[in-house]
C-alpha cells in the first residue's frame, strides 16, 4: 500500500510570503510540516510544496509514495513532466529527478476540501516566515 502524502502551498499575496503544509499518512501513523518558503507565486508555493514533500519522503526511505494535491498544474505537469511557463521549468526539472529515487510514484489531484490539514498547514508556515 502506498503511503499517502497531501501537499498545498499557500502565498499571502502573488508572489507574497508563503508557506508549505505537507501531510505524511503512513497507515496509523501521521507526520505534519509547516514549511516557511519565503517570497513566492502561488503556483510557486504549489511546486515547492510538493518537492519538499518527496524530500521528506526520500529522507525517511519510503520507496512507494502517493502525492495528493488541489493544485491541477502541479498535478499536470508531474504526470506529463512539461510545463508551458518556463518559471516553472526549473520546479519541474527538479521534480523529475526527485521521482527516480521512489521504487512508485504516483500523484493524483484531489478537491481542496479533501486537502484541507495540508492547506492549514500551508497557512500556519506563511507566518513562520521571517518579517521582511
Amino acid at each position: 500500500m502506498p503511503l499517502e502524502v497531501y501537499i498545498d502551498g499557500a502565498s499571502s499575496g502573488d508572489p507574497g510570503l508563503s508557506g508549505l503544509g505537507i501531510f505524511i499518512k503512513n497507515g496509523e501513523k501521521s507526520e505534519s510540516f509547516s514549511i516557511p518558503a519565503g517570497r513566492l507565486s502561488n503556483h510557486e508555493a504549489e511546486f515547492s510544496a510538493l518537492i519538499q514533500g518527496m524530500k521528506l519522503c526520500i529522507e525517511r526511505d519510503y520507496p512507494i509514495v502517493s502525492f495528493r494535491t488541489d493544485s491541477e498544474i502541479v498535478e499536470r505537469a508531474t504526470d506529463l513532466e512539461f510545463v508551458k511557463n518556463q518559471t516553472f521549468k526549473p520546479y519541474l526539472e527538479e521534480i523529475i529527478s526527485l521521482k527516480k529515487a521512489f521504487e512508485l510514484f504516483f500523484i493524483k489531484w484531489i478537491p481542496s476540501k479533501e486537502n484541507q490539514v495540508a492547506d492549514k498547514l500551508a497557512k500556519k508556515a506563511i507566518l513562520l516566515n521571517h518579517p521582511e
